[in-house]
C-alpha cells in the first residue's frame, strides 16, 4: 500500500507566499515535505510523484504571470497525476493570467489540479499594499478554503480541474524596470548571491546585479544582513501612484473548485 504524502512546493523569495500556503498547508497535518521553487540548485527533474500524493503549489503573480523560473521547475518535475492544489499569491492588484497560467503549467507536468486558491499577500516591492497581510481575517478565510479542500479530497468529491480566469494567450509581460542595487556598506558576505533564485548576484562580486538575469523578487533585499540593498525610491514612488487606485479596495481570497 502507497501512504499518501502532502508536499508544499513553493516559490517565495520574500515569504508572502509561504506565509499563504503554510495555513492551507497545516489543515492536511503536521507531515509537509518542503521543496523550495527557489533553490536553484535543486535537481527538479528528480521529483517524482505518486497518484495519492497532494501537493500544495504556491507561486506569486508577477505581472499577471507566474515566475518564469518556478515553471521553467516545476515542469521538469513528474507529476503522474498526484492531485495539486494551485495558490495564486497576489499584492492586493490583480492575478491576471497567473491562476490559469499556473493550472496549465501543472498539467502539462503531468499533475491534476483539483482546487484552486487566489491568495493576497503584502506587495514585496511596494509594501504599502497589501501590508500585513495575510492578516487574521485571511488565515481564517484560507484555513476554511483547506478544510473545504480536504473534505473534498477525502469524499471524493474533487475530481475535474477547476475552471479559473484567466486569458491564452497569456498577457505580455516584460519584467519590472526597478533592479534592486548596493550600498557602500556591503561586507561581501555573499549571503544575496547564494539565496537569489535565478543566480543574478555573481559569488564573487555580490555587490553587482546582473539586470538580464533579475526578475526583481527582493530576494536579496530581504536576506541582507546589512540592510544595504534596496531599489530606487523614486522608482518605487511612481510605481506606486500608478497603482493606488487598482489596490485602493481590498481584494478578498478567492477559491476555485
Amino acid at each position: 500500500m502507497i501512504k499518501m504524502k502532502i508536499y508544499e512546493i513553493i516559490f517565495s523569495p520574500t515569504g508572502g507566499t509561504k506565509k499563504a500556503a503554510d495555513i492551507v498547508a497545516d489543515r492536511f497535518g503536521s507531515d509537509i515535505i518542503l521543496i523550495d521553487l527557489t533553490d536553484r540548485k535543486l535537481d527538479f527533474s528528480s521529483l517524482s510523484f505518486e497518484q495519492e500524493d497532494i501537493c500544495i503549489v504556491a507561486v506569486p503573480s508577477y505581472g499577471g504571470r507566474i515566475p518564469q523560473a518556478a515553471g521553467e521547475r516545476l515542469r521538469e518535475m513528474r507529476g503522474n497525476q498526484a492531485r495539486a492544489i494551485p495558490i495564486t499569491v497576489y499584492g492586493n492588484r490583480a492575478y491576471d493570467d497567473t491562476m490559469l497560467e499556473l493550472n496549465d503549467t501543472l498539467s502539462e507536468a503531468g499533475f491534476c489540479p483539483v482546487a484552486a486558491i487566489a491568495s493576497v499577500a503584502e506587495h514585496s516591492i511596494m509594501r504599502r499594499f497589501a501590508a500585513g497581510r495575510p492578516d487574521a481575517e485571511d488565515e481564517r478565510e484560507l484555513a476554511g478554503f483547506g478544510d473545504q479542500i480536504r473534505r473534498g479530497i477525502q469524499d471524493g468529491s474533487l475530481t475535474a480541474v477547476p475552471t479559473v480566469p484567466g486569458n491564452r494567450p497569456y498577457r505580455s509581460f516584460g519584467g519590472v524596470p526597478m533592479k534592486p542595487r548596493t550600498g557602500r556598506s556591503c561586507t561581501k558576505c555573499g549571503i544575496c548571491a547564494e539565496k537569489c533564485p535565478v543566480g543574478a548576484i555573481p559569488a564573487d562580486m555580490p555587490m553587482s546585479t546582473d539586470h538580464e538575469k533579475c526578475i526583481t523578487c527582493m530576494r536579496c533585499i530581504a536576506v541582507c544582513p546589512q540592510k544595504n540593498r534596496s531599489v530606487s525610491k523614486v522608482l518605487v514612488a511612481a510605481g506606486a501612484q500608478k497603482l493606488k487606485k487598482a489596490c485602493k479596495e481590498r481584494k478578498r481570497n478567492e477559491l476555485m473548485v
